[in-house]
């Protein structure tokens, strides 16, 4: 355990070059007490350690000092060789920077940390969109990667239905969902996201522009996706499904609203059939995709879904009758 947390402290410092105890103790979980040993313990080792006082001063590396990488495991070696994400480094310009630094682990790795890295890169790979998926054109996407490597402002062109709007944005960040770009982006006191194939024109202003003190990506579009995910499925709707509905729900509605509503599904009646409640957009919307599941589905409630669907049965049977 306190070997993985020094090879840690250590490639922490070599990124951030230094770094307060205080910092490093946030980063690692845990006490400023167990830096200070780890620290003593690396420098015992032979690591080229100092420490400065006083405003700015730190633990830090001697500059130009870096260690081999010779310490991973064989998961974590191959952890680095599994990252599913080529089209997305593609994207930003960095596969080259990929093949380099793959190159340069196979390089220090020792023998068979280097087989079995290489194996798994064989064996595994990760492709993330759903099937049919098409992809999006991003024209924008060199522009706006390079504002938020270098938190510089942008002026952005933004499609929306009604036409496009002119934004003076801070770009915080990127996300790929579904094989679609998002940008996280501050305008006034707001956090918005922008789809980046809507933006249409993204050029700096030659402003540089200070991050929210404690953003933190990866929370923001948890907590961003939940609250739209919550605004979209506003309407829950109560159903009766047969075995083959159960099975077919994710594939006509949204797929994580169906897995909850399985999950929370009462016991199968003799016939297989179970009552279920799901979260939908609206019962217009519930309609067009529950008709779908054809026989495996019945209505309970509201009224006008099952009215509906009623309709849009009808209006199919009518439409595919049999010649005979």
């Amino acid at each position: 355990m306190r070997a993985s947390r020094l090879v840690t402290l250590l490639f922490t410092l070599q990124r951030r070059r230094g770094a307060t105890a205080a910092e490093l103790a946030r980063e690692l979980e845990v006490s400023e007490r167990t830096i200070y040993r780890d620290v003593a313990a690396l420098a015992d080792a032979g690591v080229p350690l100092f420490t400065e006082t006083g405003p700015g001063g730190g633990i830090r590396l001697v500059d130009g000092w870096r260690t081999r990488l010779d310490g991973l495991t064989a998961q974590e070696a191959a952890a680095l060789f599994a990252v599913g994400a080529p089209q997305v480094l593609a994207e930003l310009g960095m596969s080259a920077a990929l093949a380099g630094a793959q190159a340069k682990l196979l390089a220090t790795l020792p023998d068979g940390l280097r087989e079995h890295a290489r194996t798994v890169a064989e064996r595994f790979h990760l492709d993330a969109p759903g099937w049919f998926h098409t992809t999006q054109e991003v024209t924008q996407l060199a522009a706006v990667s390079d504002a938020v490597w270098t938190d510089r402002r942008l002026r952005i062109t933004y499609r929306r239905r009604d036409g496009e709007v002119e934004r003076t944005v801070d770009p915080l960040g990127l996300v790929v969902k579904g094989g679609t770009w998002y940008l996280a982006a501050r305008g006034g006191e707001r956090i918005l996201t922008y789809r980046l194939d809507r933006i249409t024109g993204a050029e700096p202003t030659g402003e540089v522009f200070a991050r929210p003190e404690g953003f933190d990506l990866v929370k923001w579009w948890a907590e961003s996706s939940a609250g739209f995910e919550a605004t979209m499925l506003r309407t829950t709707v109560r159903l009766r499904l047969g075995p083959r509905g159960r099975r077919w729900l994710a594939h006509v509605t949204d797929a994580e609203a169906a897995l909850r509503a399985l999950d929370g599904a009462g016991p199968p009646d003799a016939e297989g059939w179970c009552v279920v409640e799901l979260a939908v957009e609206d019962v217009r919307v519930a309609a067009g995709q529950l008709v779908g599941l054809a026989g495996e589905i019945e209505a309970l409630d509201p009224p006008e879904l099952r009215v509906a669907l009623y309709e849009a049965g009808s209006a199919l049977a009518v439409h595919n009758q049999g010649d005979g």
